[in-house]
């Protein structure tokens, strides 16, 4: 049988223990992505870093592999959503953990949606819920690649796949609010305004006898 095959791990975590710039920062990744541990934190860290190895190799040497080896780290960059089409291979290296994080199948469902939280996107996962091209996905950390986003969706097994499930999320119709009483009473004042200027218009102006006459009788009182 030979001996069983030693699993390493696939991510290093950080130089340092105590950095409490890392720390805080990891706290807040834990409380948005509904992460189960730092370890995700870190593998996401460690994908980047090997990406942004790989371009500083690449942008030294000068040979003919190594542009083949750009276009492929781009096409690889483009179709997991982590960068534009046109971009270049330098732009890599502006690229952060968040923006790995973000293209995880656990945030894609809750932004898409069909989740009420990172946690429950999470136990949608998990559980067996949801498939990519109808293919069972189980692992929340998968990189879902931009061409298949549109293809998630719960599995036709699963009793979440039924739109009157009550832990699906549904659409909220639009309820007109009522008006309030301060906008009335606006309204309101608006139209004895228009009243009252309409009364003043209506009424006859003074001829020019008239007021010489109100003149002279002032003058003698």
């Amino acid at each position: 049988m030979g001996d069983p095959r030693r699993i390493r791990r696939k991510f290093s975590g950080p130089t340092h223990p105590w950095q409490k710039e890392r720390i805080d920062e990891e706290k807040e990744f834990l409380k948005e992505y509904g992460l189960k541990n730092k370890s995700e934190i870190w593998k996401a860290a460690s994908k980047l870093r090997n990406f942004k190895t790989q371009v500083k190799k690449l942008i030294r040497t000068k040979i003919v592999q190594s542009e083949k080896e750009k276009i492929q780290l781009l096409t690889k960059l483009v179709n997991l959503g982590l960068l534009e089409e046109k971009a270049g291979i330098e732009e890599v290296l502006g690229l952060s953990t968040k923006d790995i994080l973000e293209r995880r199948l656990q945030s894609i469902i809750f932004r898409k949606g069909l989740a009420r939280s990172m946690r429950q996107a999470r136990q949608f996962i998990t559980h067996q819920h949801i498939t990519i091209n109808n293919k069972k996905i189980t692992a929340p950390g998968f990189l879902v690649p931009k061409e298949l986003e549109d293809t998630i969706s719960f599995s036709t097994s699963s009793s979440l796949f039924s739109t009157e499930h009550p832990e699906r999320v549904q659409e909220k119709k639009k309820v007109e609010k009522p008006v309030k009483k301060e906008k009335k009473k606006k309204e309101v004042k608006k139209e004895k305004q228009k009243k009252e200027s309409e009364k003043k218009e209506k009424k006859p102006k003074k001829t020019k006898g008239a007021e010489e006459k109100v003149k002279k009788e002032e003058k003698k009182d």
